[in-house]
């Protein structure tokens, strides 16, 4: 029952941290209640992925004559999406498990909490609890839940959580989703896309409110083409789900508002599960619901270690893998260098997609900075016309003085699979001028990014 590392969940943090632990040689064992993988795997990232490409495919279909293609009657059967939906998780799921298998990692199923002395005690279905020790450490990574607030109580039914959105029996004809982030606005598209009349209602003055503001208008934008109804500046007082459907009671700066809908979707943020695992008993260290940790993840309590979703850190999956690796490599005896916060692309699936990097032009400004700005638009972009997406644009943020690239933000088709180049290029402090020299291949959407930084310089050639 000992062990060198033992990690405690099996999200993208754990799974990954307990792998690394393996390859450099130490004995582990990650401890799961549900299914490997976490929430991310089963009830987050990968299924709603697959739903959203249900929705994409079916968008293609009922737009084909615009690509010279007669489609004559293109239905969207929501059960078969969902099953398709829960048959892609449950196959990353069974990833995981040869993963673990792979890299001699033990599983052990059931409801782990820690304890003092670097132990943690697990109970299994049957109700038996098992001691296991770690001798260089256990790492928390027991992620997060959808967060309630008190006016807004999820029954499950007719007020749900992210969870249920991705399993309901059937497709609601309307659906109000409260709160605007990647959570929200990729389940108002998923819905809108397939037929279902969609209210989003966001507190803050734009939805996705954490990205550039221009990126924030240009989706709205897109979104109300789509049929989208958008209320920002506004929260939702209360639901009556007293009758058949649910009655939303908006206040909004005209005054309150009734909306009518079959279920709400709460998406406002997530919780850390930090509860009932044992830090009271062993003394470690939360603030505002959050675990505090060092740069390298260990808490106040020498031997007790957390990533992810339970630290006051970006909510991400890709996050909480790097936190897992370089938490397990410092371990080992080794010298990562800390995890850079300000170089983390986040991505929205919705459409069109929408992914950023860096500061803001707000946050550029504000931090008293000359800049240069660079913006292209997906109008003037040769692939995005063929391929039927010319919403949106690449913008570009540079220190006028350095050439540094501060921020990047974009909005379209497939920019979620372009703002690694830059990831990388603020990670190589590569200038304005140096990715301007930087050849594109041609035609492509990332030839948006070099006619980006050709424009805050005033070389732009295509527009």
């Amino acid at each position: 029952m000992n062990y060198d590392i033992i990690v405690l969940g099996s999200g993208p943090g754990g799974y990954v941290a307990a792998i690394r632990a393996s390859q450099l040689g130490m004995k582990t064992a990650i401890i799961e209640r549900e299914s490997l993988g976490g929430i991310c795997l089963n009830w987050g990232c990968i299924p709603t992925k697959a739903l959203l490409k249900s929705a994409n495919v079916f968008e293609y279909l009922t737009h084909a004559s615009d690509y010279g293609i007669t489609v004559k009657e293109a239905t969207a059967d929501f059960t078969a999406m969902v099953d398709r939906s829960r048959g892609v998780a449950n196959g990353m799921s069974a990833g995981i498990q040869f993963l673990m298998k792979k890299n001699k990692i033990d599983v052990i199923k059931g409801n782990g909490v820690i304890k003092a002395g670097k132990k943690v005690a697990v109970t299994a279905e049957d109700g038996t609890t098992t001691e296991y020790t770690a001798d260089k450490g256990v790492i928390i990574s027991t992620g997060a839940r959808s967060r309630e607030l008190p006016n807004l109580p999820q029954d499950g039914e007719k007020i749900i959580g992210y969870r249920q959105a991705m399993t309901l029996k059937t497709q609601p004809k309307k659906l109000v989703v409260v709160g605007s982030g990647a959570i929200g606005v990729e389940f108002a598209y998923f819905y809108n896309a397939i037929g279902t009349e969609v209210t989003i209602v966001e507190y803050l003055p734009n939805i996705v409110p954490i990205e550039d503001e221009e990126v924030s208008k240009q989706l709205e934008k897109s979104f109300k083409k789509s049929g989208i109804k958008i209320m920002t500046g506004s929260s939702v007082e209360s639901v009556d789900t007293k009758g058949k459907g649910c009655v939303v009671t908006v206040k909004t700066a005209k005054g309150e508002e009734k909306i009518e809908c079959d279920v709400v979707l709460s998406a406002v943020g997530i919780a850390a599960n930090i509860e009932n695992i044992g830090l009271e008993e062993v003394g470690i260290v939360v603030d505002k619901g959050r675990i505090l940790v060092n740069d390298f993840y260990q808490t106040n309590i020498p031997g007790y270690f957390a990533i992810g979703d339970v630290i006051p850190t970006p909510a991400l999956a890709h996050v909480a893998s790097a936190e897992g690796i370089l938490c397990v490599e410092k371990l080992a005896g080794h010298h990562p260098e800390p995890l850079d916060y300000t170089n983390i692309p986040g991505c929205t699936y919705c459409s069109p997609e929408v992914a950023s990097v860096g500061m803001t032009e707000k946050a550029a400004k504000e931090s008293g900075r000359e800049i240069k700005i660079g913006k292209f638009p997906f109008s003037a972009s040769g692939k995005a016309s063929a391929a039927g997406a010319k919403d949106g644009f690449v913008k570009l943020i540079f220190d006028a003085k350095y050439g540094e690239l501060l921020g990047a933000h974009m909005i379209g088709a497939n920019v979620t699979e372009m703002i690694a180049e830059i990831v990388a290029i603020r990670k190589l402090e590569t200038t304005g001028e140096e990715l301007i020299k930087t050849v594109h291949p041609h035609p492509t959407m990332s030839e948006a990014i070099m006619e980006a930084a050709a424009a805050a310089y005033g070389e732009v050639i295509h527009l």
